[in-house]
């Protein structure tokens, strides 16, 4: 019979304080917030490629004295070709600024979670896992 061997992994017993408690949990509202956020840039990106495709196929129309329905809420209203191109400017410039705050406060929150991250592994070491799932 052939002989195994197992690799015994040491764990380490390290005792988790009421301050080390809060950083985990720090660590886990600050990680969901970001996914929420990436979640609204996505959505955002995919309305502003709309507005685009919206402008471009505007730019195609040949007919000037065409009106064009323009929703504003839950009412479309009729505008020339040149004002509804100019509020779909006005919105494309809108949702770009708001794509840029979105983005600003991710880097804020992977800043904090890298700050995090440095100090939970330098207590914890191998005992904790701080990695995003990637499934």
């Amino acid at each position: 019979m052939a002989a195994t061997t197992k690799k015994s992994v040491a764990v380490e017993d390290v005792n988790v304080t009421f301050e080390d408690q809060q950083k985990i949990n720090k660590f886990a509202r600050n990680t969901n917030r970001m996914t929420e956020l990436k979640d609204e840039i996505e959505a955002k990106k995919k309305s502003l490629q709309n507005l685009e495709d919206a402008s471009d196929d505007l730019m195609m129309c040949e007919d000037d004295d065409l009106r064009i329905p323009y929703q504003i809420g839950d009412v479309f209203i009729s505008h020339s070709q040149e004002e509804t191109q100019e509020m779909l400017e006005a919105a494309k410039e809108g949702l770009k600024e708001e794509i840029k705050g979105l983005e600003s406060r991710v880097a804020s929150i992977q800043e904090v979670l890298g700050d995090l991250k440095v100090q939970l592994y330098a207590k914890f070491g191998n005992n904790i896992n701080l990695e995003a799932d990637e499934s």
